[in-house]
């Protein structure tokens, strides 16, 4: 590959001065009308800005009709990426209702519960979804069903079509979203966020991540999920740029719909990343508008693969659907950290103590030497005053606000310059030979791995005492694990330490994961080396040497748990 520098993105219109910002999302929308900027592209069809307030409008008169005032006046939206999606928030931030993205890779009971908990009026979905969610008992009759691909829906718009208003009593702290939290490493929960926090994101994000006027907002993560809704929508949304629906994430498709845009930002995930980089290569990949994104948990080598195959360099922070504004970007940082504390509130502590954690002492490749001492979970001592809650789940609630602090459940460290460096969930310390493992930086030496598209570290309990590191890797169609030659790989990596490589590998072509691109972490741990997936260990010791797991290699490991009284361990 030829190293290409960066784009430089021309310069677009300047910020809003903080006295003339707008509070809430309707006020956004409607500051728009007039504006004959594109808002939001599809395929070859394409909306004003103007249009796209007018078609929200419309939508809003029609859920209001059907409002019943004695329910939470809250609206599913079950669609894949489609204009119909935008519309709808657009709709109900001007009539002061609550959107619930349903994320449609669930199904069942799980989705039954998630969906019912949050007590809808109505459903916007189409034939898909409609499908999904029959049989399930969601709260929601199927005559209060709105199908966008009825003939009657488009009819029933037009019937509404009205001048753009907003109802009188919408301020900063009406609720207009319940986002589910992506469920990596547990059940979801329904974040609750307002319009006024909603339109601070926006304000901060377009600074942040420079999004301007001219800029086109590939997006192609879920709109039921926040890294879309607030990574991408509302900056866009705000800096008055343009919207570019992707119906999915395809790895495949990325770089045409892209280029067929003309797109010069979106949001991801790190799996995502891992996916678009195991594509082909193609010698004008680099010529693509793309100049820059936003996302979280890709690791620095796929950033530097991306910036030298793109020349569009990707934004990497801290976020959550819970809460932002915890981290300062800072081009200085090193490559692997997040930015610096965004104030003085922000630190590292210990859980149990609440003492502040030690510097992080740092050796030539980045690994923490004192991690017993540095590392801990990432707080805000100054109050949860962006954290606005979930939806009627006070156990909930109470875990993340705690002796007056907000309460990330991340972990982290800082080092001696004061930059500050992601470390994993509350759960990925792997306790080996009585010393702390971490799942992160596991995960980050198996993705640079050419052949694995994504990967997960976690513990598994040992049969004697501690645990076990295995990991879950997923790789392309038409490779095996023997083509990875894995042992030799991660004998060659350095930073990854003598404990850090796994002993069992389970291997996969695709590996479960969430509606939002993200591997569902605790599904896989559950699994462990008991999956049905192709599971290989690495038996003895010196350079790591992995050979399969036969279910009588199973047997006999559940055998040594029961010998040593420890079979009470095993999930």
């Amino acid at each position: 590959m030829n190293a290409i520098t960066a784009k430089k993105a021309p310069v677009g219109r300047p910020q809003v001065p903080a006295e003339e910002r707008l509070e809430t999302i309707a006020d956004l929308l409607l500051a728009r009308l007039g504006d004959e900027h594109p808002g939001l592209l599809d395929g070859d069809s394409s909306w004003t800005w103007d249009e796209v307030v007018r078609e929200s409008a419309a939508r809003a008169a029609w859920a209001e009709e059907l409002r019943d005032p004695e329910r939470p006046f809250h609206i599913g939206i079950l669609l894949d990426n489609q204009p119909e999606f935008i519309f709808w928030l657009g709709a109900a931030a001007l009539a002061g209702a609550t959107v619930v993205g349903i994320n449609s890779t669930r199904s069942g009971d799980y989705l039954e519960q998630e969906v019912r908990h949050t007590e809808l009026q109505l459903v916007v979905t189409d034939a898909s979804g409609d499908t999904l969610l029959d049989g399930l008992d969601i709260g929601v009759p199927k005559d209060r069903f709105l199908r966008t691909d009825e003939p009657s829906y488009a009819e029933q718009v037009a019937a509404h079509t009205c001048e753009p208003t907003r109802r009188p009593e919408i301020d900063a702290k009406t609720q207009m979203l319940l986002l589910f939290t992506s469920g990596t490493t547990g059940a979801s929960k329904a974040a609750r966020v307002s319009q006024g926090r909603l339109v601070g994101l926006g304000y901060q994000n377009t600074a942040k991540y420079d999004v301007r006027r001219h800029d086109i907002s590939y997006c192609s993560m879920p709109l039921f999920h926040g890294n879309a809704v607030m990574g991408l929508w509302v900056p866009t949304l705000t800096a008055g740029g343009t919207v570019a629906l992707g119906r999915k994430f395809s790895a495949s498709r990325f770089v045409d719909e892209v280029r067929a845009y003309g797109a010069t930002y979106f949001t991801y995930v790190g799996k995502a990343i891992g996916y678009v980089l195991g594509t082909p290569e193609r010698p004008d990949d680099h010529t693509i508008a793309l100049t820059h994104g936003f996302g979280t948990e890709a690791s620095p080598e796929d950033r530097a693969r991306f910036l030298e195959r793109f020349g569009a360099t990707l934004l990497e922070s801290y976020g959550s659907s819970e809460g932002a504004g915890m981290v300062a970007l800072d081009p200085a940082a090193p490559t692997s950290a997040l930015g610096r504390p965004a104030h003085d509130g922000v630190k590292v502590v210990d859980p149990e103590s609440r003492e502040e954690c030690a510097v992080a002492e740092l050796d030539e490749h980045g690994r923490v030497l004192n991690a017993e001492l540095a590392v801990g979970e990432l707080v805000n001592t100054t109050g949860a005053a962006a954290f606005e809650g979930y939806w009627k789940n006070p156990e909930a609630d109470a875990e993340r606000v705690r002796h007056g602090w907000y309460w990330t459940g991340d972990l982290g460290f800082l080092d001696d310059q004061g930059f500050l460096y992601f470390a994993g969930r509350s759960g990925d310390w792997i306790r080996v030979d009585s010393e702390n493992i971490s799942a992160l930086l596991t995960e980050r030496a198996l993705r640079r791995h050419d052949d694995i598209l994504t990967a997960a570290a976690f513990a598994v309990p040992d049969p004697r005492a501690g645990d076990q590191v295995m990991a879950a890797v997923e790789i392309p169609e038409g490779r095996t694990f023997e083509d990875l030659d894995l042992g030799a790989f991660l004998a060659r990596q350095q930073d990854l330490g003598t404990k850090g490589a796994p002993r069992f590998v389970r291997v996969s072509h695709a590996l479960p994961s969430t509606g939002s691109n993200k591997l569902r972490k605790k599904e896989i741990q559950l699994d462990g080396w008991r999956t049905g997936d192709p599971v290989f260990w690495w038996v003895g010791r010196g350079e790591p040497a992995y050979e399969p797991m036969t279910e009588a290699d199973k047997a006999t490991l559940v055998a040594e748990f029961d010998a040593n009284g420890r079979r009470r361990f095993l999930p």
